[in-house]
């Protein structure tokens, strides 16, 4: 966390603070690529958010010509490391008082932008124009305010999964993140500013304020000061939260001597804000006066926001603007009204980047014609601050920092993301199997697993690149963020919405990829690559010997055996390490023995017996043995039966996960010696696909949109998920409109424990969707 500190009292510039934790080049980074600017200026932060373009390593896999009489070598495929550029979105909060230096210090590192026009938004846009144009020689655009906030919140709530939350205080995790609806639309927005607007939102375009208030922040604000002399929003807002209400406020008890249980109001309720102040002769305290005053702004918002969300029919109601700023007590009492006015059928949602809405909306438009809209966006968690804790009691000190300094990164996607067209219902689709902000146990343990491996990663890091000598000081740096990164989780596992296992590799990705290092794995993955290929026939040729349901159990049993070799397994890669002579029959022999943890084989194999299925999309696993070995016998099967198949591979990679452009290369070796695999790919029976993804779990939400093109246009019948990334930590539970087949080794101890068996125990979970059971059984019956 960085801030800036002031010379001297008197003196009205500023300089940086030399001793802060990340150096200022980390504060504006990437400005000598900066392409666009967008400015948003409150009564007290500036948000300021830029394009940039970001080069970094990726590595590329290409095929050697193995028809040539002299191959430049042995192996399948060299691995070259390539630099790409991609687009970045930078936003960066800060208070009004920094201004000048912050527009200084850009001024000072902007090279070569084309910019000649910034957009602003805001109420301080006016006020700093001058300031603006004449440090940074840009001409200040303004741009409504309104219309700003809109396009900020639609586009967070396309772009980040886990923007939204339900704040609850008496809960184990006070925040409950919410899963973005497919359709956003329409939504009421009710943001609270000095005064409230409340807005209707229908569409992109297409929004309407129906409605407002002029009782709203600049209320709480100014008549807060009145009664308590207390002149700062933060401190105000700090007095309320020690404050009690009931010796200033008239509950429904005082003037009835309990509850009026004809009207159904309770003796705590508040009849009259403020109403013991007129009889009581005493002075009131600060603390009992702010809490008092904030309960009374907080329910009369409250009730209007809930009498418009009826009048409209509108059940998602987000909260934004000054007034709320992450603060618990605000939350909490504006989460207790709409609760009491509604009866709870209306959450009040909060948003994790509420702050930057108005900085992006104006910075979207000022992009329109590049279309930012027209690609995704995910957040980069090694750029990114996170969500500080909204505990001030607990983190007094950090309350005070996350106001002075704060960042968002967003990285531009390859390809546009979609939702799996076979999810049985996207809007209740959750990925992750474990909420580990609210599993405060399983939470401590992940957290003591990733940094244990931590010392394992940055050693296959440095290993990955041995022609770079300065790749262990890069790999230190890792080392460092990342450990940052799980020590403020720790603290803060709200951070970045859900913390999941999911969340917490993907975190790690990002911080290697930061320090280029885009896939320590890809030598590991070439050697066994290389390897598992020499066996591939003489698996093959075994299967073939077998009858009919001792192949399929073969078969099976090979998926299971191949999904053993998983480097992101500590059991394993200790093994692995230790161990090269471990192999496939060695994999086999560690399987727990039938009926296994989970066991619908029986279901399966019965399933076998019936019609083929028209086409299968299989999300694979690992490189090596994983994908050779175990999945590739079984598509040849299922292509053998008259089905056709969709291989699913990462786009990027991750762990020692294969990626599409290494999947390319082997299916196309193997087909060169199994005629049933070179005939599914001359005829389109077998299609290789990239998922969108560059992690080790899997979010069917969040899929690349030529793979749902090819799943509707196929009309899959059968989705396989395998491997414990893609099928116990996340998709365990999700839903599908088709069958679906979930197979992984359980290859952590803690977890083979959780689940109630042991190291290396199975999960084959074959799920039928209720209405196709109904639809089968009916076939079966005779009339």
């Amino acid at each position: 966390m960085a801030e800036f500190s002031r010379v001297d009292s008197s003196s009205s510039s500023h300089t940086m603070d030399k001793s802060i934790t990340l150096p200022p080049d980390e504060i504006f980074r990437n400005l000598e690529n900066a392409k666009r600017f967008a400015i948003d200026i409150g009564g007290s932060l500036t948000k300021l958010a830029y394009y940039s373009t970001v080069q970094h390593k990726v590595a590329k896999v290409r095929s050697f010509d193995h028809s040539a009489k002299e191959a430049p070598s042995d192996k399948l495929y060299e691995i070259s490391v390539q630099e790409e550029v991609t687009a970045r979105l930078h936003f960066i909060k800060f208070e009004n008082a920094y201004i000048e230096t912050c527009l200084d210090f850009i001024k000072d590192h902007l090279v070569n932008t084309e910019t000649k026009v910034i957009k602003a938004t805001g109420g301080g846009a006016h006020k700093f124009k001058e300031l603006i144009e004449r440090k940074l020689g840009l001409k200040v655009d303004k741009e409504d305010e309104m219309t700003c906030l809109i396009k900020g919140c639609n586009f967070v709530l396309r772009n980040i999964p886990h923007e939204a939350f339900v704040y609850a205080k008496h809960a184990d995790s006070e925040f409950r993140f919410q899963t973005t609806h497919p359709d956003i639309f329409p939504y009421l927005l009710v943001n609270i500013g000095s005064g409230v607007s409340i807005v209707k939102v229908e569409s992109e375009d297409k929004f309407e304020r129906i409605g407002g208030s002029s009782i709203g922040g600049g209320t709480f604000w100014g008549l807060g000061a009145l009664l308590t002399k207390t002149k700062r929003f933060d401190e105000l807002l700090q007095l309320a939260s020690k404050g009690q209400h009931t010796s200033v406020d008239m509950l429904v008890k005082d003037i009835y001597g309990g509850s009026y249980g004809s009207l159904g109001l309770t003796g705590d309720l508040i009849a009259s804000s403020f109403g013991k102040s007129a009889t009581a002769d005493k002075e009131f305290s600060k603390e009992d006066m702010a809490k008092s005053l904030l309960h009374m702004i907080s329910n009369d918002i409250g009730q209007l926001a809930c009498l418009y969300a009826k009048l409209h029919n509108l059940s998602r109601v987000y909260f934004g603007g000054f007034f709320i700023r992450g603060h618990p007590v605000t939350m909490h009492t504006i989460t207790y009204s709409i609760n009491f006015f509604t009866k709870g059928e209306v959450q009040a949602l909060f948003l994790r980047h509420e702050g930057y809405l108005g900085a992006i909306g104006a910075f979207l438009k000022g992009a329109e014609e590049d279309n930012p809209n027209q690609y995704s966006w995910g957040e980069n968690y090694a750029g990114s601050s996170g969500l500080m804790s909204v505990s001030p009691d607990m983190y007094p000190m950090q309350r005070a920092r996350s106001g002075t300094f704060d960042m968002l990164e967003m990285d531009r996607l390859e390809r546009q993301l979609v939702n799996l067209p076979l999810l049985q219902d996207a809007s209740s689709y959750i990925p992750d199997t474990v909420d580990l902000t609210e599993d405060a146990q399983a939470r401590e343990y992940w957290l003591y697993c990733f940094e244990e491996a931590l010392d394992g990663v940055v050693k296959r890091a440095v290993a990955s690149q041995p022609d770079m000598p300065e790749a262990a000081e890069r790999a230190e740096k890792f080392r460092q963020k990342y450990r940052h990164k799980l020590q403020t989780l720790r603290h803060q596992p709200f951070a970045y919405g859900s913390l999941t296992v999911r969340s917490l590799l993907d975190t790690r990705e990002h911080c290697l990829n930061e320090f280029n290092f885009p896939d320590p794995y890809s030598k590991i993955k070439q050697r066994e690559n290389d390897i598992a290929l020499k066996y591939y026939q003489k698996a093959v040729k075994s299967m073939e010997k077998l009858s009919w349901e001792e192949r399929q159990f073969a078969l099976v049993r090979g998926v299971l055996a191949g999904n053993v070799f998983d480097w992101g397994a500590k059991a394993v890669s200790d093994v692995l390490e230790s161990d090269p002579e471990f192999g496939f029959e060695e994999a086999k022999h560690q399987l727990e023995e039938r009926p296994w943890l989970v066991d619908s084989y029986d279901q399966w194999l019965e399933r076998l017996k019936g019609p083929p299925h028209k086409c299968a999309l299989f999300f694979v696993d690992n490189s090596g043995v994983d994908i050779i070995l175990g999945v590739m016998p079984f598509v040849r099967e299922l292509l053998s039966r008259g089905t056709e198949v969709v291989l699913a591979s990462n786009s990027g990679p991750a762990l020692n996960d294969v990626t599409n452009g290494e999947l390319q290369i082997l299916t196309e070796r193997i087909a060169a010696m199994d005629p049933v695999i070179q005939d599914g790919l001359k005829e389109d029976r077998l299609t290789l696909v990239q998922s969108g993804s560059s992690s080790p779990c899997l979010d069917l939400s969040r899929l690349d949109k030529v793979l749902a093109m090819v799943v509707r246009e196929r009309q899959t019948d059968l989705v396989i998920i395998e491997g414990m990334g893609r099928a116990i930590h996340t998709n365990y539970y999700a839903m599908l409109s088709c069958e679906s087949l979930k197979m992984a080794v359980i290859k952590n101890s803690w977890l083979a424990d959780r689940l109630g068996g042991k190291l290396f125990s199975v999960v084959f979970k074959y799920e039928v969707p209720a209405d196709k059971a109904d639809e089968d059984s009916a076939l079966l019956t005779p009339s």
